[in-house]
Formats: structure tokens, C-alpha cells, sequence
């Protein structure tokens, strides 16, 4: 995905128009999102939790919309060279603005939304796009321009999912929740076949995006046409894979580890066992890694991959922790992640800025 992904992006911006590279960004972004298997499995939980409030296609629809959308500004903003701290900066406000005014239920679904949309499918591409765009560009730095794109995708869903809930909750009715719609992501065994031939459908788009620009637009075949199949299949069955890995085995055993940790009452036991399986599950994020050797070989390796995977799950398990304390205890969503949030941007505006675009990315892409 990363060697197409970049090899299009190249084409696309030495040999044609900024008009043709920007529908290229919408229709990917789109469509990656759209296939992403970690929102299909929020978007069906949500539609569960607030009653039929929010529709689970609805809610995945806006969020592929407002990726496309981000993937035209992120490509914008590599070309005209604005730098992403400012977009950062305006864009969180709002996003804290609209937490503290949403009902708590939507900010945190918009916070998990944001978060999901960057996952296996989606940071791959992504991530190849922003970057091949920034060595494409005379004068623009493959570290802190190319990267970037992945943080953008995380912020600009939570702004459209609040807006969404706020509109569904002021407006909307509690629905009628089947059985079949409370079981979404339960998958039997006998439903396996369709259950892959749905992942197919999901990835059709971006296959589909990817050929047309491709083979249409630029007029060229495929450079290495076995590897870029080979790799697709692996796709559609890795996806299938992970999502019947979810469904009969990590999500049972999560809630069921949950409610037996939380009958023992020891707060101190329950919080630990959250930021170790934070720590581990983000190590052995795929994208993660794929997007932290990506930053050691742009870095020339002044960046370690290894010590950026840490840094990372160490982030992680310290905010499901916090995450977890404030479960226990009642504490107030809209005060624990806007302070969180404040004190981020705060570090942003010490930082370095071209690290800035990169350690957005990775925040993004911390979570399983």
C-alpha cells in the first residue's frame, strides 16, 4: 500500500494538474475510510448505545466525508507550505469548543471517531500520500511536511461526528433496537463467507480509486502488477481476519475481563491491567510500526523506530489509566480530555516543528 500509494502521488503531481491530484486525495480518503474495520465496529456500538439515535451507516458516512475533505486541505496545505501547528491550533479549539457544549455521549464518541478512522486500512495510504507529495514539491521537508496527514484525519471527524450528534440528539427520538442490530459484529460461523465477501465490497472502493487514477488518469499500467495484486488479497484477508478476531474473540473476552476485574473492587488492579494491555496492544500495532520505520528512513535514522513505538505505548497506557480512574470514579469527560487536549497543544507550540506533524500522526495511530 505504501509503494502505490507514493507512486501515485508522485505521478499525479509531476504530470498533472493540482485539480486532478485533489480528487485522487477525496476518493482515496473516502474510501479507506469507508473499508476501515475499526469504525464499522464503533459506528454499529454506537447505534446500540444511544438507542437508534445515531445511525451506524449515517455516522460512517460523514466521517469518510470528512476524511476526503481533510485529505484536500492536507494536500493543499503541503503545496501552498502552511504550517500545521496554526491548523492544529484552530482546529482543536474548535473541537474543544463543541466538546463542551455536546452532550458527553457524542464527545466521546467523536473523540473514539476521530481515532478509529486512522487505523490498518487507512494510515498506509495516507501517510504514503502526504509523504510522496512533500518530495514531490520542491522545498518542502519529507518530515515536517509530509507527515501530518494522519493528524488531520483524527481531527476533523471529531468536528463533524460532534456537530452530528448534537443536531441527532436535540432532534431525534430513542429507536427500536433489534436483536440483529444489538449483536452488529457478532459474527456466526456460519457467516463467514458473507462476512468476507462484505470486506471485499468494503475494499472494492479503494482498489477501485486507486486503478481509475492509475490506469485512467495517468495512462499507465502498474509497475509491478503481481506484488500490488498479492498485496490486496493480503488486505482483504487480513481485515476479514482482524474483524472475526474481534468479534469472537477480543471484544467477548474484553468485556468479560472488565466486568471480573471490576467485581474484585481493587481500583488499583483494574487500572493496572489497563495501561499493561494499552502498553502491549500498542506495540504490536502494524501501523504504528509501519509509520514509526517510515520516520527512522526519513530521519535517516536520527529517529528510532523502536524507541518511537515505546514513547508511544507509554502514552497510551498512561492515558487509558487516566481513562480508567475516570470510569471509576465518576470523573467528568469534557474536564479530563479538554485539559489533556490544552496541555498538548501547549507542548506543541514548545516543540520542534518539524517534529510536530510526526508526533501528531503517531498520536493518532496509538490505539487498537
Amino acid at each position: 500500500m505504501f509503494p502505490v500509494g507514493k507512486s501515485i502521488t508522485n505521478k499525479l503531481v509531476k504530470t498533472a494538474s493540482l485539480w486532478k491530484l485533489l480528487p485522487f486525495c477525496f476518493g482515496i480518503g473516502f474510501a479507506a475510510v469507508i473499508a476501515e474495520p475499526a469504525l464499522i465496529s464503533v459506528a454499529d456500538q454506537a447505534q446500540v448505545v444511544s438507542e437508534g439515535r445515531i445511525n451506524s451507516l449515517m455516522l460512517r458516512f460523514i466521517i469518510a466525508i470528512s476524511v476526503g475533505v481533510v485529505m484536500v486541505l492536507g494536500a493543499i496545505r503541503v503545496f501552498l507550505g502552511w504550517p500545521l501547528h496554526r491548523i492544529l491550533l484552530i482546529g482543536y479549539g474548535v473541537v474543544i469548543l463543541l466538546t463542551v457544549i455536546s452532550p458527553q455521549e457524542v464527545a466521546s464518541l467523536a473523540y473514539d471517531s476521530g481515532g478509529v478512522t486512522t487505523d490498518i486500512v487507512t494510515v498506509p495510504l495516507i501517510a504514503a500520500i502526504g509523504i510522496g507529495m512533500a518530495a514531490s514539491v520542491r522545498g518542502r521537508s519529507r518530515l515536517g511536511d509530509g507527515f501530518g496527514l494522519v493528524a488531520l484525519c483524527v481531527m476533523v471527524p471529531m468536528v463533524s461526528v460532534q456537530l452530528y450528534g448534537i443536531v441527532v440528539y436535540q432532534l431525534g427520538e430513542p429507536g427500536v433496537v433489534t436483536d440483529a442490530e444489538a449483536a452488529a459484529g457478532e459474527m456466526p460461523w456460519l457467516e463467514l463467507l458473507l462476512g468476507l465477501m462484505t470486506v471485499v465490497r468494503d475494499v472494492l472502493p479503494v482498489i477501485a480509486v486507486v486503478l481509475f487514477f492509475q490506469l485512467v488518469v495517468l495512462r499507465r499500467r502498474l509497475g509491478n502488477p503481481i506484488g500490488v495484486t498479492v498485496g490486496f488479497v493480503m488486505v482483504v484477508l487480513g481485515l476479514f481476519g482482524f474483524i472475526v478476531g474481534l468479534d469472537i474473540g477480543l471484544l467477548p473476552m474484553g468485556r468479560q475481563m472488565a466486568e471480573q476485574l471490576i467485581a474484585t473492587e481493587q481500583i488499583p488492579l483494574i487500572i493496572a491491567f489497563g495501561v499493561l494491555i494499552g502498553f502491549a496492544t500498542t506495540l504490536a500495532e502494524p501501523a504504528l510500526m509501519a509509520i514509526s520505520k517510515e520516520a527512522e528512513d526519513i530521519s535517516e535514522k536520527r529517529l528510532k523506530a523502536n524507541t518511537l513505538r515505546v514513547l508511544v505505548a507509554c502514552g497510551v497506557a498512561v492515558g487509558i489509566g487516566i481513562g480508567v480512574l475516570r470510569i471509576l470514579t465518576g470523573g467528568s469527560f469534557v474536564v479530563v480530555i479538554t485539559a489533556l487536549y490544552v496541555f498538548a497543544l501547549l507542548l506543541m507550540l514548545l516543540a520542534p516543528k518539524d517534529l510536530v506533524p510526526q508526533a501528531f500522526d503517531l498520536g493518532g495511530r496509538d490505539h487498537q
